[in-house]
């Protein structure tokens, strides 16, 4: 072998290894898997998103604004999801809805795939929509009211929160005939989830942070009888095989 062959063959790369790995950036236009590929290569990166192809990264989040709405919502989807054994909940989990969207929401709840979840963990992933998801927005303006409502309609996402924290509006969509409708408060004023039973909310109650209130509201559905029914329910579906 002559020097110059010798140099070629110790200089040669694999395609792998000469495809530089860019950071993220805001505003790349990425399919998903280049997207899970620099993600992979940031272990220091805790929020980005691919919404239609496009890379959202958030600014710094505030704590009036984010922090604490986020953690009264992670308290409430969190105590329902320990009283109901079999209902799975995430805490800004990546999810894998097809090759242009890999959102990061809020939060979410997924049923189990024997009562009719879509949702499944690969490679410690969600993949597919999952069964409720809640954003907590600064307002209405935000992503999380235009684009990216329109991707979780399309996915499939059967309930959807947004908490406007600025606009101290909170909405509740339920997917019907492939659209989103607001869900009607009863004649008390609750909101009562259609998919999850006892997942009741009373809005000002979470909006204006009166923590005794919000955990008396947390235990009312819980304690109900619809919840009861739907503990069971769910024991019933998973029950191992004899």
């Amino acid at each position: 072998m002559s020097l110059a062959e010798s140099r070629t063959a110790a200089g040669k790369s694999s395609p792998t290894q000469r495809r530089a790995v860019f950071p993220l950036q805001n505003g790349d236009r990425l399919t998903r898997a280049e997207f899970e590929r620099r993600w992979d290569a940031m272990p220091g990166l805790k929020k980005a998103e691919l919404i239609d192809g496009v890379v959202y990264m958030p600014a710094a989040l505030r704590q009036d604004e984010h922090g604490e709405p986020h953690g009264y919502v992670m308290t409430w989807l969190g105590i329902y999801s320990l009283s109901t054994p079999g209902v799975k909940f995430g805490d800004n989990a990546s999810v894998r809805l097809d090759n242009d969207n890999m959102p990061q929401p809020d939060a979410h709840l997924r049923l189990p795939t024997e009562l009719g979840s879509t949702a499944t963990i690969q490679d410690g992933y969600v993949v597919g929509a999952p069964d409720l998801v809640v954003e907590v927005a600064a307002s209405s303006a935000s992503l999380d009211m235009h684009r990216k409502l329109d991707v979780y309609r399309r996915s499939g996402v059967r309930e959807y929160i947004v908490w406007r924290v600025v606009d101290e509006q909170l909405d509740w969509f339920v997917l019907s005939d492939g659209r989103y409708e607001l869900l009607t408060p009863d004649a008390e004023g609750w909101l009562k989830s259609q998919l999850f039973p006892g997942l009741w909310l009373q809005p000002q109650t979470l909006l204006h942070g009166l923590p005794t209130a919000v955990l008396a509201m947390m235990q009312l559905g819980v304690q109900s009888a619809e919840h009861q029914a739907f503990v069971q329910q769910l024991a019933n579906a998973i029950k191992p095989a004899s």
